[in-house]
């Protein structure tokens, strides 16, 4: 169970997307975080994404401000494995991502032929083992992996050993699924999770899931999701961050300092 003051907290880059990855890393170190994700790769057509080619200037700038400031990179995100999905399409991303010591990719499933969409994870799993990282298989209720369980099998089915979920506490509510699904994980899958909140009652159109999910979350306690229920059933060794997209007027500082105390008073409630 997660109930430790000291537990590390990360800073998911859609909480605050608006700032650039040196921003972040910066941002991060101040307000008391011990980790941070990077949008390297667009979630969807048009979101907003930030390039860090190896070699480049801005490569060298946020991996210098990761080892002053001694936050680390956890995550790069945020990959569809789609119908047209080509694993070696992400060697440069990998390759940039590796560079700057990150542990893990973060990426969905979209492609309807099961068969297909378990072979190119197990792909994308060893080109990103020769980097160093695994690949954790997030569940979005519009996409073809709507469920834990059902990321769980296809990670499962891929075999690979650097292959797991992320546990997203909103995505796990509004696919169905609740914190007693994720006790019955075994924990080695589980590497990362991510807290927010979210009112008790799900919009009713995917339209409206999809809406809620990319800018209608709340700070951690100021929902219904059983987030100490889920905090309970998390194996303790799954990464810990925040996402909860900016939403209002309030400055970034401000809003990450605001989810950062309300997931401490979570972690120790």
């Amino acid at each position: 169970m997660h109930a430790s003051l000291d537990q590390p907290l990360g800073l998911a880059h859609f909480t605050c997307i608006a700032v650039p990855p040196l921003d972040l890393v910066r941002l991060a170190a101040r307000t008391g975080y011990a980790s941070v994700g990077l949008r390297l790769h667009p979630a969807f057509p048009g979101a907003p994404v930030y390039e860090l080619p190896p070699r480049s200037a801005a490569f060298r700038e946020v991996r210098q401000a990761l080892s002053d400031e001694g936050v680390h990179l956890h995550d790069i995100e945020f990959v569809t494995i789609g119908e047209d999905f080509a694993s070696a399409s992400l060697t440069g991303i990998l390759e940039a991502a590796a560079g700057l010591g990150a542990q893990r990719l973060s990426v969905c499933g979209d492609d309807p032929d099961r068969d297909r969409l378990v072979a190119r994870f197990a792909e994308l799993c060893d080109l990103a083992a020769e980097f160093g990282m695994g690949v954790d298989l997030e569940c979005m209720a519009w996409r073809q992996v709507a469920s834990l369980p059902d990321a769980v099998r296809v990670v499962e089915n891929a075999g690979r050993p650097n292959g797991g979920v992320l546990v997203d506490a909103l995505h796990l509510s509004r696919t169905g699924g609740s914190p007693e699904d994720v006790s019955a994980v075994p924990a080695d899958l589980i590497r990362s999770a991510q807290l927010c909140d979210a009112p008790a009652e799900a919009p009713q159109s995917t339209d409206g899931i999809i809406r809620e999910a990319r800018a209608g979350r709340l700070i951690p306690g100021e929902g219904a999701l059983p987030l100490g229920a889920l905090l309970a059933a998390l194996p303790l060794t799954a990464s810990l961050s925040v996402e909860v997209p900016m939403a209002g007027t309030s400055s970034p500082e401000e809003h990450v300092r605001a989810n950062l105390a309300a997931a401490r008073r979570l972690l120790v409630g």
